[in-house]
């Protein structure tokens, strides 16, 4: 098989998060090697983008992949090939759509053909029930493409479970968190045995229980992974413990870009219109397309202004190319060859520059074009006033007047849910006043997700306690300007801190939970900390004597478990932390999924 190359934004940490790519991708063509000549691939649609972080369409032809198509129902061209390949997530909805599939082709192709299911990233036995019940299982070989982390980035990745946090808090589903424990296994397959765990919530605990229980299934051999760990510390966080950080609009420029524009596995699409450069020779055709744009740290500029509050990306921007224009027009008189030879070979990066900085440029008109309107105003000032918990007792006039003028309806809960979470709850006669307009306004089938969200915990009556406001000042979760430090604006959302950024800085700084005892208590959920060892005569080497023994110039690595999603904010947040310069902490993140507070709450909506 030809060597494939590793993408290198993905080995600039600590931990290589190259070589997680490197194993998915060689694991996917080794499966596709079985299959000799030419083949179709089939793709559940929602697979399709995570798995092209690993291997992409071209790496694909080169292993006789013809073709590619989408899983979804209707009936398919003809195809003339010998194999054709499923590769779909094991649902019993996208079962249904295979069967008829090999049904139809079955019936009109006139040449033989084998036909293959990669279960990603596990098979499922009632998915193997249903193909038997519709007469397909027979003509199907069947194989696991274990494929349950994506890459994102050198300190970002995925697992990318499309409805994880509703599955487990609404339809008791816990199959989720049986992917967030093998994907823990196969972390510490690649990297080693994490010594020190932390957590909490009660999706952390059930994870951690399971883990646990995985191990011992492999009894006298403990815990699959190296003896010395590339990781010093994990944190299992349950969404559940923090919706306030959802739930507040993201104003880093990542942040903002995702909230606005949507990020969806690492790419962004945006209108054409402001991408029409002046020696453009077809101005109408760019204008009228759509721009993809990839982001991630393979791009300088992008991975300088990602974590950067918007309000400082023009001033950044401005900077940029004051730079580039001095490189580009740099004077030639009087220097060597050997110099000119050097200005040469620095052109083709010095023009990527420039390009880079034009898309970035444009992407930020974009951006400002709407965070410049009176409605993004009032919205983030209304945030503001929840997160300080400021008039969150009584119905908000600014959440009665978007109602009242049919807002989007994710719009409007989204602002109601912040206002629960940071008030610890709605008074009774508030959450009823909210409901009863929403059903009157948006219809009968917003009752069913009102629902949702009481379920989960996002609206709930108002008790005695009022936890966020008393971790707002132990934790010092908001900030007004004049106790802003430098190292901290460039993250603040709402000059907001996330909880879970605070939680993770206390365990990285700590050396675990102590000092904070009052402050789990009052958080949803069992609290976890653990040693953890390839064999429990090796737990003393894994003690925290010896970890203070290890080399202060080496940065600890701490990966931090998103179990429900993460945001691009939390991210930055994590990222600006390692940066300072008396950290001696390196984040890495690992979450079910990237989300926002309008993804987040999609997934808990029911459909009309």
């Amino acid at each position: 098989m030809k060597d494939t190359k590793m993408s290198t934004h993905l080995s600039g940490g600590r931990l290589n998060v190259a070589i997680l790519q490197e194993t998915m991708r060689k694991e996917l063509l080794n499966l596709l090697q079985q299959c000799e000549g030419p083949k179709v691939t089939i793709w559940d649609e929602w697979l399709a983008g995570p798995v092209g972080l690993v291997a992409q369409y071209s790496l694909l032809m080169e292993h006789e992949v013809a073709d590619m198509f989408p899983l979804k129902p209707g009936s398919l061209p003809t195809i003339s090939v010998k194999h054709i390949i499923f590769i779909a997530r094991p649902k019993l909805a996208l079962m249904d759509i295979v069967a008829d599939y090999i049904l139809s082709l079955r019936s009109k192709q006139n040449s033989p053909v084998e036909f293959h299911l990669f279960f990603v990233p596990r098979k499922s036995e009632l998915c193997e029930k249903q193909l038997k019940i519709r007469g397909v299982l027979g003509n199907l070989d069947l194989q696991e493409f274990k494929c349950d982390i994506f890459p994102f980035d050198s300190d970002v990745m995925s697992l990318e479970l499309q409805n994880d946090f509703r599955e487990n808090y609404l339809e008791g589903d816990p199959t989720c968190l049986y992917n967030v424990a093998q994907a823990l296994r196969t972390i510490q397959q690649l990297y080693g045995i994490i010594p020190r765990v932390y957590g909490k919530g009660d999706a952390a605990k059930q994870v951690w229980d399971l883990l646990c229980r995985l191990n011992k299934e492999e009894q006298g051999i403990g815990p699959q992974g190296a003896t010395t760990s590339c990781i010093d510390q994990l944190l299992l966080l349950d969404r559940a413990i923090d919706f306030t950080s959802v739930m507040s609009t993201q104003l880093t420029y990542e942040g903002l870009i995702d909230e606005l524009y949507g990020i969806k596995n690492s790419t962004v699409t945006f209108p054409g219109h402001k991408f029409v450069s002046p020696d453009d020779a077809n101005p109408e055709v760019t204008a009228r397309e759509k721009k993809r744009i990839i982001l991630n740290s393979s791009e300088e500029l992008f991975a300088e202004l990602r974590d950067s509050n918007f309000t400082s990306v023009g001033a950044a921007l401005s900077k940029k190319a004051r730079i580039i224009k001095t490189q580009l027009v740099e004077k030639h008189n009087d220097k060597t060859v050997q110099e000119i030879k050097q200005y040469v070979s620095r052109l083709p990066q010095m023009l990527a520059n420039k390009q880079s900085l034009i898309t970035h440029t444009a992407i930020a008109e974009y951006i400002k074009e709407r965070t410049d309107s009176f409605e993004f105003h009032d919205t983030i000032q209304c945030e503001e006033d929840f997160l300080n918990c400021i008039d969150n007792e009584k119905a908000c006039p600014f959440i009665e007047d978007l109602i009242a003028q049919k807002a989007p309806i994710i719009k409007v809960l989204r602002l109601i849910c912040l206002q629960c979470v940071t008030g610890s709850g709605l008074k009774p006669k508030v959450l009823e006043y909210y409901k009863r307009e929403l059903v009157q306004v948006y219809g009968l089938n917003t009752w069913l997700t009102l629902c949702n969200l009481e379920k989960c915990g996002l609206l709930k009556p108002q008790t005695g306690t009022r936890q966020y406001a008393v971790l707002r000042k132990t934790l010092h979760l908001t900030m007004d300007e004049s106790e802003t430090g430098e190292k901290e604006k460039s993250y603040l959302s709402s000059k907001y801190v996330p909880l879970t950024v605070r939680l993770s800085e206390h365990i990285a700084k700590n050396k675990g939970w102590a000092g904070i005892a009052d402050v789990l208590n009052s958080l949803p959920g069992p609290t976890i900390e653990e040693l953890q060892s390839k064999q429990p005569r090796m737990t003393r080497r894994n003690s925290i004597s010896s970890e203070n023994s290890s080399s202060i110039e080496n940065p600890k690595v701490v990966l931090v478990f998103f179990i429900g999603g993460c945001t691009y904010h939390e991210i930055s947040a994590l990222r600006s932390i390692s940066q300072q310069e008396d950290s001696n902490v390196e984040f890495v993140i690992l979450t079910t999924k990237l989300v926002n507070g309008i993804t987040f709450i999609e997934t808990l909506m029911e459909s009309e």
